[in-house]
């Protein structure tokens, strides 16, 4: 019956978050600074999005246009060293490393997250490189936030990405650096936003529940004071609040986290479940395929070079315009219905892709419809899909397994993403225009986990979120916390049956 009322609400528009109220212990402390942001939250959003995910998206975005360019420089010195040229396949092959390369240094930066962020600290470790940068930051924005703006800070993460990727796609462009003379500089030219992220680092704050954690209660108050802007008496209560929620799980995180524990504790199972197969789930419905080859797919429609650059930056303009709609977008509506909502569409624009290109020369208006499903594809992957997997994992664990479970995402974020940036050009080779049925197909699995496994994190805290998923795939996560700790009382008592 509770899936059935969500499914009504989840099409008739109503996702308003009116049954999952804040919390009392986050009203009290934010009253005074409710709708507010302050100075510094708004520096540490823009550094963050410019310095760090705006790289990170430059560097998916970078090598679409200047393909053939870069394709032709690799065969030539080749063939210049070894005197030889390469095959068709084998020239693929070594495309598609080149694509994917940066992605295996982003899975290794991600493996030495959590320990990194519990040993120098969310804002120290966020700075190292671009597999941190997607495990580390969302958690570190997340901390800083008040509880009603975490899902508007962690958009930014998104939103970085998209700027990203249409800066690459506009400068890739004939005219700017996208020729044979300058593409080098092209590939190089994100060191421009680190720099300009790096002038900022000496006055970003540090994560005062990392500071509280760390029994650093002076510290903790002092940031925190500076983050929210208001009187000592509100930092002073919700500082003595985190601490009373720190209490509560105290004995869970004297002995420390690490992977290994987070893997071995079979309360974290389904929240590692979730955010391992949602950061994995946005890379395999297909969304940097797109963009690392969207050029190409225009092509493929029956555009001209030019115009196929043009619509490339037009997806990416596509692409930033929701990522900033969906600050809007996770502020006032539930996570669950935005993401079902996006993947169902997403699904139905992939299917729609693949059909169009599979009957591409069959009608001189399939083209359009073609180029239609990419920017359809791209607008509804914008609406979910692409920014909760980056910031659920913080509102889903408690401070202290929550750099593990971030890290584990981020390298099934990078470790998706690598894979397809590895694969889709031997697979469009092979299987063409049914790849984006596979990318439909892995959207598909991860609608129905949500469907059924994803609890409403919106306006609760993370304790409130743990205890409705203890009990791994048996968890009842439709139900109020409160109903859960009875489900979960009574679960393993025998049922006598009477004959």
């Amino acid at each position: 019956m509770e899936q059935c009322r969500e499914c009504e609400g989840l099409f008739a528009g109503e996702l308003h978050n009116e049954q999952f109220s804040e919390s009392t212990q986050a009203g009290n402390s934010t009253v005074e600074n409710k709708n507010k942001w302050t100075p510094l939250l708004v520096l540490v959003a823009t550094s963050v999005t410019i310095g760090l995910y705006v790289p990170v998206g430059y560097n998916i975005g970078v090598v679409n246009s200047p393909a053939e360019i870069i394709k032709k420089f690799c065969n030539e010195s080749i063939y210049e060293r070894y005197d030889r040229s390469l095959t068709d396949g084998q020239l693929r092959i070594l495309w598609s490393s080149v694509v994917s390369i940066f992605l295996v240094g982003g899975t290794i930066g991600s493996l030495t997250g959590s320990w990194l962020a519990d040993y120098v600290g969310r804002k120290g470790a966020s700075i190292v490189s671009g597999g941190l940068t997607t495990c580390i930051v969302p958690m570190y924005l997340i901390e800083l936030a008040p509880t009603y703006l975490t899902g508007a800070m962690g958009v930014f993460c998104q939103l970085g990405i998209t700027l990203g990727i249409l800066i690459a796609q506009v400068l890739s462009l004939n005219q700017i650096l996208g020729d044979e003379e300058l593409w080098p500089y092209l590939l190089s030219s994100y060191a421009v936003f680190i720099i300009m992220c790096s002038i900022t680092i000496p006055v970003l704050p540090e994560s005062p529940k990392f500071l509280l954690f760390n029994k650093k209660r002076d510290e903790a108050f002092k940031q925190l004071e500076r983050i929210r802007n208001n009187p000592n008496y509100v930092v002073e209560r919700e500082i003595m609040e985190m601490e009373s929620h720190m209490q509560v799980v105290s004995e869970q995180t004297q002995t420390g986290w690490n992977i290994g524990k987070v893997l071995r504790d079979r309360s974290l199972l389904l929240p590692i479940i979730l955010v391992c197969s949602m950061q994995a789930g946005q890379q395999f419905s297909g969304i940097n395929a797109v963009f690392y080859y969207s050029t190409l797919i225009f092509k493929a429609a029956g555009l001209s070079d030019q115009e196929s650059q043009f619509a490339t930056i037009g997806s990416g303009v596509i692409n930033l315009l929701m990522g900033c709609a969906s600050v809007v977008i996770i502020s006032f509506f539930k996570r669950r219905g935005v993401m079902q909502l996006s993947c169902l569409l997403s699904i139905l624009c992939l299917l729609l892709l693949s059909l169009t290109i599979i009957y591409m020369e069959s009608y001189t208006w399939i083209p359009y419809i073609c180029i239609i499903a990419v920017l359809g594809f791209v607008l509804c992957y914008g609406i979910g899909l692409g920014p909760i997997p980056y910031f659920i994992g913080s509102e889903l664990f408690e401070v202290g397994p929550r750099p593990s479970a971030m890290a584990l995402g981020g390298i099934a974020n990078y470790g998706g993403n690598f894979i397809i940036g590895l694969t889709f050009p031997l697979m469009q080779a092979e299987i063409g225009a049914a790849s984006f049925i596979v990318f439909a197909g892995f959207t598909t699995a991860l609608l129905f986990l949500m469907r059924f496994y994803l609890p409403e994190t919106k306006g609760r805290d993370p304790s409130e979120v743990a205890v409705l998923c203890k009990n791994g795939l048996r968890s009842r996560v439709l139900v109020s916390p409160i109903d859960s700790t009875i489900t979960a009382d009574t679960v393993s008592t025998p049922e006598v049956k009477v004959s």
